[in-house]
């Protein structure tokens, strides 16, 4: 047997796990998402992408607010603030514990392998969002982008908490 085929083999094994132990035959369609080191691999190849300042103004009128919103830090700190405002429950530990899960911490990764690429929706951004996603749980006072870090964490939350009750309890895809 190749080292291939074994890797292969070891994957499935735990996203047959990892379905098992969530509920619903959606919640183990989701496992299919990538492991942290395909992640790192998306992080390497998009890294030429990389998420500018959105035109509309808000993310700089943020950024200017936090001082370090340019890094996950900030950008973790500055949704929470937000999240507690609007009511969306959440902490640092579980936003930076699905974040570097699902894009290590870059802002421009993209998923461009699962079903949803193959439908046309790719996962973007820190918390791997679809656009639909994005669009239907996006918090009002954030940039209107998928990419825009503070956005994506922001309306990811949002998802989560109405989904599973809060981010906290997210421990693999969603």
């Amino acid at each position: 047997m190749t080292q291939t085929t074994r890797t292969r083999i070891a994957r499935l094994r735990t996203l047959g796990l990892t379905g098992i132990a969530t509920t619903g035959a959606a919640a183990a369609a989701l496992t299919l998402m990538p492991t942290s080191a395909q992640a790192a691999e998306a992080t390497q190849v998009h890294t030429t992408s990389a998420v500018t300042a959105s035109g509309n103004g808000s993310r700089a009128i943020s950024q200017q607010k936090t001082g370090s919103a340019n890094k996950l830090d900030g950008w973790i700190k500055q949704s929470l603030q937000i999240m507690k405002a609007k009511g969306i429950p959440g902490s640092y530990e579980g936003l930076k514990r699905n974040i570097m899960r699902e894009s290590g911490g870059n802002p421009a990764a993209q998923n461009n392998w699962d079903v949803n690429a193959q439908k046309g929706t790719p996962s973007k951004g820190l918390l791997q969002v679809i656009d639909p996603t994005f669009n239907a749980y996006h918090v009002s006072g954030t940039a209107r982008s998928v990419t825009d870090p503070v956005a994506n964490i922001t309306a990811a939350a949002n998802y989560a908490a109405h989904r599973y009750g809060s981010i906290d309890n997210v421990n693999s895809a969603y």
